[in-house]
């Protein structure tokens, strides 16, 4: 482990666990032994090759909690545990100091992962919150092993844009979240507003709850959202109209309401989008919505009704009262009581005889 920087041992019929082996001299920079029976526990001795860059485990029997330990390795940027039995929440312990500051691409979609989205975790992906600058030429993930380049990251798999994609190298400015297929839930975190240069996120196929928050309208650089298949609620943030490189979109299977956001990116998206959610509508469902313009219509029109009830209402109490008054002064002169008001009367009726 002393001299060897990559070690590639993918799509063979490896079974049993992983060596505990990896000693303090470890030069590892990638290590790939996805694909085959492996099972166990990833061993923390892989801690020890403080210049991993790449670990890549996924299609194995791996079972495990989330190996917080590795946030200590500085140099990681590309985690995949991908299609295992790792379960547990997914957090990390106080003696981690370094916590996955460089981590790029996290793939733990697949497992048994469970309890809520990791806060703390998403707080420190400072090299998706940062960005990255633009270069002329783009730049993968390379090494360079005597005058000759090694593309350590050859034919890495991920699900993007819903389709799974093989690359045949991955660039440096590739960022994505994976926590599909697992069992977490609460509300999305907010904090993921953050993450400026992420290009995929996909949270499908989970428990999570709450609205869609409207933060994930400062992911200029979002390609592909997949929050399908969860309990999500609400309505539709129209901040989503800011991504402007958003090409998939996917909110089906959820309990969402009332106007899908029209305009720019969300003209594109098609009924597959949607689908699952009753209380949804707009383009392009063919359920109509309610608009604006009619709103005010009905509220006029029952402003009219409460008018017309109020002087109808008043019309009726002059009514009742000339009617009443008119009864009364028939049983006055017909009785001859109260005298008071007959006299005064009949005063009133002498004056107007002399004039």
């Amino acid at each position: 482990m002393t001299s060897l920087s990559h070690i590639n041992l993918e799509k063979n019929n490896f079974h049993g666990k992983i060596p505990e082996n990896f000693g303090k001299g470890c030069r590892l920079q990638s290590f790939r032994i996805n694909h085959n029976q492996v099972e166990g526990s990833l061993p923390q001795s892989l801690g020890n090759c403080k210049g991993l860059k790449l670990l890549d485990v996924r299609n194995n029997y791996l079972n495990d909690i989330f190996p917080d330990w590795l946030g200590n390795l500085d140099q990681l940027q590309v985690l995949i545990l991908r299609s295992n039995r790792f379960f547990g929440q997914v957090k990390n312990t106080s003696e981690i100091t370094v916590s996955f500051t460089r981590l790029r691409v996290i793939d733990i979609s697949h497992n048994n992962f469970s309890g809520y989205l990791p806060m703390n975790f998403l707080k420190n992906l400072h090299a998706i919150k940062e960005g990255y600058e633009k270069k002329d030429q783009p730049e993968y993930m390379m090494d360079v092993l005597a005058n000759a380049t090694w593309n350590y990251a050859f034919g890495l798999s991920f699900t993007a844009k819903g389709l799974e994609t093989e690359f045949q190298g991955l660039l440096t400015i590739w960022t994505a979240i994976d926590f599909s297929n697992n069992q977490f839930l609460g509300e999305i975190p907010e904090i993921l507003g953050e993450l400026h240069s992420l290009i995929v996120l996909n949270l499908s196929h989970n428990c999570l709850t709450g609205s869609i928050p409207s933060s994930l309208g400062d992911l200029s650089e979002l390609e592909s959202l997949d929050l399908s298949s969860n309990q999500l609620h609400g309505r539709i943030p129209t901040e989503l109209n800011n991504l402007g490189f958003l090409e998939v979109l996917n909110l089906s299977h959820n309990h969402l309401k009332g106007p899908i956001p029209q305009g720019k990116q969300f003209d594109t998206f098609t009924n597959d989008s949607y689908i699952g959610n009753l209380d949804l509508c707009g383009l392009p469902l063919s359920r109509g919505c309610v608009n604006d313009a009619e709103t005010p219509t009905k509220l006029d029109r029952d402003d009219d009704d409460d008018e017309i009830n109020w002087k109808f209402s008043i019309l009726m109490g002059y009514g009742c009262g000339l009617v009443l008054g008119l009864s009364m002064a028939y049983i006055v002169f017909t009785t001859g009581k109260p005298w008071w008001f007959i006299r005064i009367f009949e005063r009133a009726r002498q004056r107007l005889a002399k004039r």
